[in-house]
C-alpha cells in the first residue's frame, strides 16, 4: 500500500477534518489499484471506523468496524472492539456494548484496556447491574496505563453508593482527590463525598466536603445533593453531627444520592472528540506501514496508586501518587483468594451433598470393629451396646477388616465389611449410618451374606 496515500487520510484524521479522511480511506479500500497485504483491510476499515464515530454516523461505525473484526491478519482485535463497544452505547444498545467491551479487555495485546473498562462499567450502569459496574471501574482506575483514573474512581463511589456501601465510597472518593483533576471534576467529586459522609452520619466531614465543592462559585448541587447538603448543615447547627449509628444500624439517615457520577465512554451522551476516552488512536501495523505504533492518549505523567499492604487489603484506603508505579499486588492476592475460598465453599457443599464427611464412613466403621466394646461413640442414640456386642460377637476386634462397598447419599450411607470370625473364616456385615453435622455414625449393623450386596 502507498504509505504517502495512507499518510495523507492519517493527515488529514490528525487535522480533525474526518470528512476529508473518510473520503481518503474510502478511496483506499475502493481502489484496486492500490496493492493490500495482510491486515490491511482490517486497518483501513478501522480507520473508516473512527471517523464515522467521530462524525457521529454510528451505524456506519458499527458496520466499519464489524467489516474490520473479520480481517483475521489485522492485529488489533482490542482495539477495533473498543470502539465497536462505544458505537453501540451511543445508541444505546448497552448489551452488545458489553459483550464488545469484554472482548476488548480479554485481547492481551491491547495496550489500553481501562478505556475498555470504562466504557464497560458505564454500560452496566445504564443496565442497572451496579456490582459488575464497579467491578468495571475497579479494574480501570488500576490499570497501570491509565494516566487519569479519577474518572472510574469517581464512578466506583457511584457503584458503592447504590450498593448502600457509603463507607467505601467515601474510601475511593478520597483516593481520586490525591490525583490532579479539573475544578469541575474536583467540585463533583466533593459533592459526592459530602454524600457519602452524609450516608455514614459523619455530618461535619459531610459539611467540610459540600462547602470544598461550592468554594469557587461555579459549581451547583444538584438536587439529591442539596437534600443532602441541608441534612448536614441541620446536623451541624442542632449539635448532632458527631453522631454516629447505633449498633446494628448501617445508616441512621436515609441520604438522597446522587447517582449520576462523570459520563465516560458510554454514557448516550453527544461525541466529545477531544475526549480521549471516546475514541482510541488511529492503530495501525507498523510492519506494514512503516510507522512506530502510537497511542495518542499516551500521557508522559504517570500517575499510578501507591498503597502499603495494609491500605491494599482495605482496596480503597489505597493513595494515589505521581511518577510511580501502583503496588497493587496485595489487592490481587485478595481477590485471588477471595475466589479461593469461594471455589473451595463450592466444593465442600457438593461434596457433602454427595456423601463425604470428616470423619468418613470407612473410618467409623473401622474404629467400631476396632473395639467392639468400647465404641459407644460411634453409636447413635438409639442403639445400645448389648445389641451391638450380640451382633458382632465372635469377631476379631481389629480395625484391619475389608470394606467390599460403601453406598453414599447425603443424609444417610450403608457400608458392606467383611471381618473375620475368631473361630476362622470370613463374616460380612451391613452397617448403616446417618449424617451426624460433617461426619457419620452407625445407626444399625447386622451380618449379611455376599448376595445381599448386589
Amino acid at each position: 500500500m502507498d504509505n504517502q496515500y495512507i499518510a495523507s487520510a492519517r493527515a488529514a484524521y490528525q487535522a480533525r477534518d474526518f470528512q476529508t479522511a473518510l473520503s481518503l480511506f474510502g478511496q483506499c479500500v475502493s481502489d484496486p489499484t492500490i496493492p493490500k497485504g495482510p491486515g490491511d483491510v482490517g486497518y483501513l476499515y478501522h480507520q473508516l471506523g473512527n471517523c464515522y464515530l467521530q462524525l457521529q454516523q454510528f451505524d456506519e461505525a458499527i458496520n466499519a468496524y464489524t467489516q474490520a473484526t473479520a480481517d483475521a491478519a489485522y492485529d488489533a482485535c482490542g482495539a477495533v472492539n473498543c470502539n465497536l463497544a462505544k458505537a453501540y452505547a451511543f445508541l444505546h444498545d448497552y448489551e452488545d456494548a458489553v459483550e464488545h467491551f469484554e472482548i476488548a479487555v480479554s485481547d492481551a495485546k491491547y495496550d489500553a484496556p481501562y478505556k475498555a473498562y470504562l466504557g464497560m462499567g458505564n454500560a452496566l450502569l445504564k443496565l442497572g447491574k451496579n456490582a459488575e459496574a464497579g467491578v468495571a471501574f475497579r479494574e480501570a482506575a488500576l490499570d497501570q496505563r491509565n494516566p487519569d483514573p479519577t474518572k472510574a474512581l469517581l464512578n466506583l463511589g457511584v457503584c458503592f453508593m447504590a450498593l448502600n456501601r457509603p463507607a467505601d465510597a467515601v474510601q475511593s472518593y478520597e483516593s481520586a482527590l490525591q490525583f490532579d483533576m479539573d475544578p469541575a471534576t474536583r467540585n463533583k467529586m466533593y459533592a459526592n463525598l459530602g454524600q457519602a459522609y452524609v450516608a455514614c452520619n459523619q455530618m461535619q466531614k459531610a459539611m467540610s466536603a459540600f462547602e470544598a465543592a461550592l468554594a469557587d462559585k461555579t459549581y451547583f448541587l444538584s438536587e439529591s445533593a442539596s437534600v443532602d447538603y441541608s441534612l448536614a448543615a441541620k446536623a451541624v447547627a442542632t449539635g448532632t453531627a458527631a453522631m454516629q449509628p447505633l449498633a446494628g444500624q448501617t445508616q441512621a439517615i436515609e441520604p438522597q444520592s446522587d447517582m449520576s457520577g462523570l459520563d465516560v465512554a458510554a454514557d448516550g451522551a453527544p461525541l466529545m472528540a477531544q475526549d480521549p476516552y471516546y475514541t482510541d488512536p488511529q492503530y495501525f501495523p507498523a510492519e506494514a506501514y512503516g510507522y512506530d505504533v502510537q497511542d495518542g492518549y499516551a500521557s508522559g505523567d504517570d500517575r499510578f496508586f501507591n498503597a502499603s499492604e495494609e491500605e491494599l487489603e482495605r482496596y480503597s484506603k489505597s493513595i494515589a501518587k505521581k511518577d510511580r508505579k501502583r503496588r497493587n499486588v496485595g489487592l490481587k492476592i485478595l481477590v485471588f483468594l477471595f475466589a479461593l475460598l469461594l471455589i473451595a465453599a463450592a466444593g465442600c457443599v457438593f461434596l457433602y451433598t454427595q456423601g463425604y464427611g470428616y470423619p468418613t464412613q470407612e473410618s467409623v466403621v473401622r474404629g467400631l470393629f476396632s473395639d467392639t466394646s468400647n465404641a459407644q461413640e460411634y453409636f447413635t442414640s438409639n442403639m445400645s451396646a448389648d445389641a451391638v456386642n450380640s451382633e458382632m460377637r465372635g469377631v476379631v476386634q481389629d480395625s484391619d477388616i475389608t470394606v467390599d462397598s460403601v453406598e453414599k447419599s447425603m443424609s444417610n450411607s450403608t457400608v458392606y465389611v467383611t471381618a473375620q470370625a475368631a473361630e476362622g473364616g470370613d463374616v460380612s456385615y451391613q452397617v448403616d449410618m446417618v449424617r451426624d453435622l460433617i461426619g457419620w455414625k452407625v445407626s444399625n449393623i447386622e451380618m449379611t451374606f455376599a448376595s445381599q450386596q448386589q
